[in-house]
C-alpha cells in the first residue's frame, strides 16, 4: 500500500509537469499572430499541433444553419453557436461564434446576431473530437440542435453540408468590436484546472500517515515481545 501511495503521488508530480507546459505552451500560442487558416492546416497535416493556434481567414455564413452546443459563460448557461462559413475557395468551415443565454437559442430573438456579406475572422482553431469524451457526457441530439460536445461529423450533416469539402477542424472566434451584441465572441477556455500540486501532496501524506501508523504498530509489536 505504501508503495502504490508513493506511486501515485509520482505520478501526480508527472502530471503537474505536463500540465505546466501544456498551460505554458497555450499561453505563448494565443498571443502569437495570427496565420492564414491554409498554414494552420498545411502545419496540421505536417504533424504539428496546432490548438489554440490564431489563424484568419474570411468567408460568407450560410444562412440557417446554427448548430447549438451547450455551454456557459461567466456562470450563466447557454449555448455556443456553431456555423459553417464557406470560404472563398468554396470549402466549408465551421466557427464558433461566441455564446447566446439560453433562452436566446432561436435566431429569431437575436436578429442582430444574424451575419450577412463577407466576413472577416480572427480566431484560435480548435481540433475536433473523435468521440464522445466521457460516459457522463449525455449524447447529441442533431435532430432538436442540442449537442454536448462537438461532433463535427453530425453537424456536417444537421448543417445540409455533407459531401461538400469541410475544413477538419473548429475555429473559436475572437472578441468582437461591439461586445454588447449576440453572440458573445473570445470564449474559448483556456483556464485549464491544474490541481496535480494538491493531488501529489494528499498522496504523499497519506503515505506518510501509513508509514507513521505502520511504525507505532510496530513499535508497539516489538516492545510487547
Amino acid at each position: 500500500m505504501l508503495a502504490i501511495l508513493i506511486s501515485l503521488g509520482n505520478w501526480q508530480v508527472r502530471r503537474l509537469a505536463w500540465k505546466e507546459d501544456l498551460l505554458a505552451t497555450i499561453d505563448m500560442r494565443i498571443h502569437a499572430s495570427p496565420v492564414p487558416l491554409d498554414e494552420a492546416l498545411t502545419r496540421m497535416r505536417e504533424g504539428a499541433d496546432i490548438e489554440y493556434l490564431p489563424v484568419e481567414f474570411s468567408g460568407t455564413f450560410l444562412p440557417g444553419t446554427e448548430q447549438h452546443v451547450l455551454s456557459t459563460w461567466k456562470g450563466a448557461s447557454g449555448w455556443n453557436i456553431y456555423q459553417p462559413l464557406r470560404l472563398d475557395d468554396g470549402r466549408v468551415l465551421f466557427v464558433n461564434r461566441g455564446f447566446v443565454p439560453y433562452d436566446r437559442a432561436d435566431p429569431k430573438t437575436r436578429p442582430e446576431s444574424l451575419p450577412e456579406g463577407e466576413q472577416a475572422i480572427t480566431g484560435l482553431a480548435r481540433l475536433p473530437l473523435d468521440a464522445k469524451p466521457g460516459f457522463l457526457v449525455p449524447e447529441n441530439e442533431p435532430a432538436k440542435n442540442e449537442y454536448y460536445w462537438k461532433d463535427l461529423a453530425a453537424m456536417t450533416v444537421a448543417a445540409g453540408v455533407e459531401g461538400e469539402t469541410v475544413v477538419p477542424l473548429f475555429v473559436d472566434a475572437g472578441p468582437y468590436s461591439d461586445p454588447s451584441k449576440l453572440p458573445i465572441g473570445g470564449v474559448t477556455n483556456i483556464e485549464l484546472p491544474n490541481n496535480h500540486l494538491q493531488y501529489a501532496v494528499t498522496w504523499y501524506g497519506l503515505a506518510l500517515a501509513l508509514a507513521a501508523v505502520s511504525g507505532v504498530f510496530l513499535w508497539r509489536r516489538l516492545r510487547s515481545a
